[in-house]
């Protein structure tokens, strides 16, 4: 016999970050708030985000500026981020029990350092006001008829409801369920879905036996330069991970796009890192001859810490050639030089981007002109709200990613519920 659910006031499909939000802020006016989750859990990527410590947002809060970070989405995206910005997430997020602080680039983290505690208190929250939820349901259509929506799971259950709120995510880390459900669904009902391809991806390199052994190792600020047919192509600051299948790293991420790009044209690609971005090429010779001469009796590699990181030196040496056992007294001007060259340029050449299974998130997704963005709600389909990775947005590493799914996720909650209780009322 199959199962129905029928008089939900509003269904969420998809118990991400997105997903969770909008529930918790759609239950304001709501009798009934479903979350439909396919895994045996919700939250499942954002239990993993910003390497498990969950980059909440960026502390960009001139909506002006915040805007611009989304490039050609931005225009779309002003009217959302005044109702629900990075200010009102922090005291949002402070007034459930996650206080952030500042880092570097103005990322905002969780004081506890924890995505796994952001999760639980967003779960909490929406247990607290009476959201309800049901994991391991997998939708197989969504079909809207009548002014009502008509959903039916995998296992053959049936739902109906007034209002749905689409937040399947894109289809980055697909292990964790982001697969791009909705988006069938949504071309179904008339959306135009542009094909999501991966972003902010990794970058593998020909120096990969390098980024093994210094696998682990992060560069706090260094200045990367995109070559492409000997021309400067980009350049971005910020920091870099080195890593066993490569490079990565909110500085390497940003400029993915761009890598890719450069290598479809077939351009001769490389990147050079500028290990000492706040000195010039000169300064940097004089301030080295200095400390090898003040320490003339110590090996070179003692004295490169005190320009670069530790872990770097030997590779260094290595790259220009020089003995890891080289005193600094006999170095000679040919090998300093080029070290200090190498400190200002060193060159690893980019083979290729990794795929979906290591994208932080993917571009792609509903046309953005379909949307009404300052309710959330598809033009196409009343009733029809689409918010987070769903959206074919695409923005930068440091805390963005985040903030959209705060703020449609809130914005499409509020809606939904206030349309339920305008209908109730008539």
């Amino acid at each position: 016999m199959k199962t129905q659910l029928t008089n939900i006031d509003i269904v969420v499909i998809g118990g991400g970050a997105a997903g969770l939000m909008a529930a918790i802020h759609a239950k304001t006016n709501a009798n009934t708030v479903l979350v439909l989750e396919k895994n045996t859990i919700c939250g499942k990527k954002l239990r993993i985000t910003g390497g498990g410590r969950c980059n909440i947002t960026n502390n960009t809060q001139s909506v002006r500026t915040l805007v611009s970070r989304y490039r050609e989405a931005g225009k779309f995206l002003f009217s959302p981020l005044s109702q629900f910005g990075v200010a009102e997430t922090i005291d949002w997020f402070t007034s459930i029990g996650v206080p952030v602080y500042e880092e570097a680039e103005g990322r905002m983290f969780p004081v506890s350092q924890s995505a796994l505690a952001v999760t639980e208190a967003l779960l909490a929250e929406a247990k607290r006001v009476g959201v309800t939820f049901k994991t391991r349901s997998t939708v197989k259509t969504l079909v809207e008829q009548d002014g009502l929506f008509r959903i039916t799971l995998e296992n053959t259950t049936k739902i109906e409801a007034a209002r749905v709120i689409v937040a399947t995510g894109g289809t980055s880390r697909p292990e964790t369920g982001s697969t791009g459900d909705g988006l069938p669904w949504l071309k179904k009902l008339g959306h135009s879905v542009n094909t999501p391809t991966a972003a902010l991806v990794p970058v593998a390199v020909e120096e990969l036996a390098l980024t093994k052994r210094l696998g682990g190792v992060a560069l706090g600020d260094c200045q990367i330069t995109v070559f492409a047919n000997e021309k400067k192509l980009v350049r971005q600051r910020g920091k870099v991970l080195f890593a066993h299948f490569g490079l990565t790293g909110p500085a390497i991420l940003n400029l993915s796009e761009r890598i890719g790009g450069a290598l479809s044209d077939m351009s001769d690609v490389y990147l050079a890192f500028d290990l000492c971005p706040d000195v010039s090429p000169d300064e940097l010779q004089e301030k080295f001859l200095t400390a090898l001469i003040a320490s003339s009796n110590k090996l070179v590699r003692n004295i490169l810490p005190d320009f670069v990181s530790s872990a770097l030196a030997t590779p260094l040496l290595e790259t220009v050639g020089i003995p890891a056992n080289q005193p600094s007294h006999s170095l000679t001007v040919e090998n300093r030089k080029k070290l200090v060259a190498t400190m200002k340029a060193w060159r690893f050449t980019p083979t290729g981007l990794l795929g979906k299974d290591k994208a932080v998130v993917s571009s792609g997704g509903v046309a953005l002109t379909e949307v009404d963005f300052r309710t959330m709600e598809s033009r196409l389909v009343t009733g029809l709200y689409i918010v987070g990775d769903v959206l074919d947005i695409n923005r930068p590493s440091g805390g963005y990613s985040l903030q959209l799914a705060w703020t449609t996720g809130v914005v499409a909650g509020r809606a939904a519920s206030g349309k339920v209780r305008d209908k109730k009322r008539h």
